[in-house]
């Protein structure tokens, strides 16, 4: 079981509170593009000889802005290159501006079977804010046209903690989802990246600050939401109905192997990560030239602990201790039983048949408490 990530650096505008790696210049793309098939081809051991592709995801950037020709071309070398399932999840990240019945048609017959639509709002006064080329009629328009087209596999990503959204149009967002009848939903808290320009503006004083009493405060209500919605919250900012969970990101989750193809793209196999150069001519140069296009870490046994913990907290199937007895060794699991007895005697965590779950107040504080017990 593994995936394949492919980041596609390009977007028609910048969004003010993106950290990512993109462009907004279009120049470079058929040079990208290619490096991109020769480093498919570069790496097609990466996964094991007998690894089956279970899911592609491409993110970005914008990856919509991909033509037709460029999306199919990328499809037909993955197939090509490695052994992919027939019934693999194929998901492509859109924003709302690219989507329209034509495009729709011509993903699904190359084979995307899964869509995520950056709405991150249905107010237009929050699209304005994260400068967004979408507006909220787009935002709607784009998700029924979806569903007329067949396609019934539909994420949407949301932003919560945004300066003027109240907790009743928090709601009203979130009843909106409903209406529109998509099956997955990914919340996050809107958070200030360094670098970017909605940071600048805050520190400017043109911009007000974020509130973490407010993003506290809607997540609670999110939480409260999505069970009357039929969603259930399989991870952290995750929430899904039943036999809709994102198959990519859960083996993300899970520990499966992964390989990310183009500009800052991560890898996993298991034993160590590589990220490639999250600049697009260097990566152009890299895979022409033959020259080093990406840094790798071999992790140790103690990082890999830390990051089984970390994940598998942020997880409704939380952090099981047999599996940590079977990794790391019988000690490692015994301290974490102890150590977390602190956050299980204060309601922010359950020991359930071996498993370490939070619990609704301990999500709040997800990682704090995967920190405090790394080893």
């Amino acid at each position: 079981m593994a995936g394949i990530y492919l980041h596609i650096p390009f977007c028609s505008k910048a969004c003010n509170y993106c950290d990512f790696h993109f462009s907004t210049s279009l120049r470079s793309k058929p040079l990208v593009l290619a490096a991109m098939h020769r480093e498919l081809d570069l790496r097609k051991v990466y996964l094991g000889q007998e690894a089956t592709v279970e899911t592609i995801y491409f993110g970005g950037g914008t990856p919509s802005l991909l033509t037709v020709p460029e999306l199919a071309s990328l499809l037909a070398a993955m197939r090509s290159t490695f052994v992919v399932s027939s019934d693999a999840e194929i998901t492509l990240e859109a924003n709302p501006d690219d989507i329209d019945y034509e495009h729709l048609e011509a993903w699904r017959k190359s084979g995307v079977n899964r869509l995520s639509i950056g709405v991150q709002s249905f107010r237009d006064a929050d699209l304005k804010y994260m400068n967004r080329a979408h507006d909220s009629a787009a935002a709607e328009r784009c998700i029924r046209q979806a569903s007329d087209a067949g396609f019934d596999n539909i994420t949407m990503d949301l932003i919560y903690g945004t300066p003027g959204l109240t907790d009743e149009h928090w709601l009203t967002n979130l009843e909106k989802a409903r209406e529109l009848g998509v099956n997955h939903l990914s919340c996050y808290a809107l958070t200030l990246e360094k670098g970017t320009p909605l940071e600048h503006l805050i520190r400017r004083g043109k911009s007000s600050p974020l509130s973490e009493e407010q993003s506290a405060r809607q997540f609670e209500l999110l939480m409260d939401w999505a069970p009357s919605a039929g969603f259930e919250q399989y991870e952290i900012s995750n929430f899904a109905k039943p036999n809709a969970y994102s198959r990519h990101n859960s083996n993300y989750w899970k520990g499966a192997k992964y390989l990310g193809i183009g500009p800052s793209a991560h890898s996993f196999d298991g034993l160590s990560r590589q990220w490639n150069i999250a600049n697009n001519n260097r990566y152009v140069q890299g895979i022409t030239e033959g020259a080093v296009f990406f840094e790798r870490e071999e992790l140790t046994s103690n990082q890999q602990h830390d990051e089984y913990l970390l994940v598998s907290l942020r997880t409704s199937w939380g952090c099981n201790l047999n599996v940590v007895k079977e990794r790391f060794g019988l000690a490692a699991a015994a301290r974490i039983r102890e150590e977390a007895t602190v956050f299980i005697d204060a309601g922010d965590a359950n020991l359930i048949a071996d498993t370490l779950v939070l619990t609704r107040k301990g999500k709040l504080i997800a990682d704090y408490i995967a920190s405090e017990l790394f080893v």
